[in-house]
């Protein structure tokens, strides 16, 4: 039996198959678009520690992933028997088909979406939540952009796999490319042509937005973008135009910060017992230690990051963080977080937003507290870029500075929000050594102005030459607390040997 080509070649220019191809992309589309926002919604239910949302989402994903789509169409487009009411939707194929394919499809979807957000850092949503973003904001301005790009290459493969589900659909008797190649071929018995030709229109529909879906996901990949871009002048006239100053004076405050019997437990392991420390406004004080001694547990909880297990933090003369007790047993956590703008916080490993340019960074907290209006915030972007020596890189990604040039984008995000007092957790322990100098000089700089700090470093001679008081720390609690002078002076066989190898000259 020979191929009757003629015939193949007239089927491309058949409008029921051209109709039938459009019947197949808008329900792809859809199907595609709609499971990955209840398939997001999903994940984020999985992941919630309540048990209600996490219950809900894990039924909901074994259930669906376990049955088969043709049984779901047959029993979507059935329903009204049972529930006429629904008949004026699902008596329409296409509504049903949508319906059925989004129900199983989100089953799926929802395990990707899982894998992107398990591959953010842990970092970002500290990131977030030191600089006072609520959940919501956080998810949509910082990991949902994230994830959405670790996701794409499983989310593209999915959409191809629904395009070729939808020839599913005909069950339904929904008019689609293989219900209409089925109808010709039942016509005129030309088999191999018609499947041949009904071939051809899924492979055309797949390589046109596999291809699309490629060069989307290399334009989102900021990996590959090393040009250097333009930084508008203004901002440069900005940086050096005075403006008028807020008055943020804290002399009146008894104490900037206070930590009063913090103790904290990983384990039933005591890493933190029963601290106590207050910081007088204008004061910087470093903490140093051997590893292992509970220095950055304790400026973890200074600011929420790690939850206390008692003991409370006081900001301003208010108190900020606590463990409250509901009666016997009952016990919850809480934070003013009207307070929580007024503590910076930089992190150890930058934590800058890769997604977002430096000038980026700087902005998006502040857009979303609404501090001042645009112009000022703008203003107030490029004199702190200025400072820290960072304003020829505003429109630069993360991923195209150095490790110093990282931090000190940092730094200058979190003086963003204008805050009373900064925590710096071993802010150069992640630098090269050439690089530790020029993060070094803008802590300096910072102190030269004021500032309330509480610094954790291995940088001795930095901490000695530039502090009010060093604290020393070990298993978990403070040994001493005193000016560099007197510690360094003291008698302390502990301290002693913990400086001796120590160069201050």
């Amino acid at each position: 039996m020979s191929f009757d080509w003629s015939y193949f070649f007239s089927l491309f220019k058949d409008k029921d198959f051209w109709a039938a191809t459009w019947t197949v992309v808008s329900l792809s589309i859809s199907a595609w678009v709609i499971s990955i926002v209840v398939g997001f919604l999903l994940a984020l239910a999985r992941q919630q520690k309540h048990w209600l949302p996490q219950t809900f989402a894990r039924s909901y994903i074994w259930f669906f992933r376990s049955l088969p789509l043709l049984v779901l169409l047959i029993f979507v487009y059935n329903l009204p028997q049972a529930v006429p009411s629904t008949s004026i939707i699902l008596s329409n194929p296409y509504w049903s088909g949508l319906i059925a394919l989004v129900l199983s499809e989100s089953a799926y979807i929802a395990e990707i979406h899982r894998g992107g957000l398990l591959s953010i850092p842990k970092g970002q949503y500290e990131a977030g939540k030191a600089l006072g973003l609520r959940y919501a904001v956080l998810q949509y301005k910082i990991i949902i952009p994230q994830a959405i790009r670790v996701a794409l290459p499983a989310l593209a493969n999915e959409f191809i796999s629904i395009v070729k589900l939808t020839s599913l659909v005909s069950v339904v008797s929904l008019t689609e490319i293989l219900l209409v190649g089925q109808r010709l071929y039942t016509e005129n018995f030309l088999v191999m042509e018609t499947m041949c030709a009904v071939a051809i229109y899924y492979i055309l529909v797949v390589t046109i937005f596999d291809t699309a879906l490629k060069r989307f996901e290399v334009w989102l990949d900021l990996s590959k973008r090393t040009r250097r871009p333009a930084v508008d002048p203004a901002l440069y006239a900005l940086a050096t135009t005075p403006v008028i100053s807020e008055d943020s004076s804290t002399t009146a405050l008894r104490y900037a910060l206070e930590a009063k019997d913090l103790h904290k437990a990983f384990n039933n392991i005591e890493v933190l017992g029963r601290v106590n420390l207050a910081v007088k406004p204008g004061e910087v004080i470093s903490i140093i230690g051997p590893s292992g001694s509970g220095k950055t547990t304790f400026i973890r909880l200074l600011n929420g990051m790690d939850k206390v297990d008692s003991g409370e933090v006081w900001l301003n003369d208010q108190s900020f963080i606590k463990l409250q007790r509901n009666g016997p047993g009952k016990e919850t956590f809480y934070e003013n977080t009207a307070l929580s703008q007024q503590i910076g916080m930089v992190f150890q490993g930058f934590n800058l937003f890769p997604h977002l340019t430096v000038l980026e960074n700087l902005l998006l907290a502040p857009t979303w507290h609404k501090l001042g209006d645009a112009s000022q915030r703008k203003h107030n972007a490029a004199m702190i870029l200025h400072k820290v020596g960072m304003l020829d890189h505003a429109n630069k990604y993360p991923h195209q500075l150095s490790g110093g040039q990282q931090q000190r984008v940092a730094i200058a995000r979190a003086l963003m929000m204008k805050p009373r007092i900064m925590l710096f957790d071993e802010p150069t322990s992640a630098l090269d050594p050439e690089k530790v100098a020029e993060v070094l000089q803008v802590i300096e700089q910072l102190a030269r102005e004021g500032i309330t700090m509480l610094i954790v470093t291995h940088e001795m001679k930095f901490a000695f030459s530039i502090s009010d008081r060093v604290v020393f720390m070990e298993q978990g609690r403070i040994v001493c607390d005193d000016s560099p002078e007197r510690l360094r002076q003291g008698d302390n066989p502990r301290i002693k040997q913990f400086l001796k190898d120590i160069s201050f000259d």
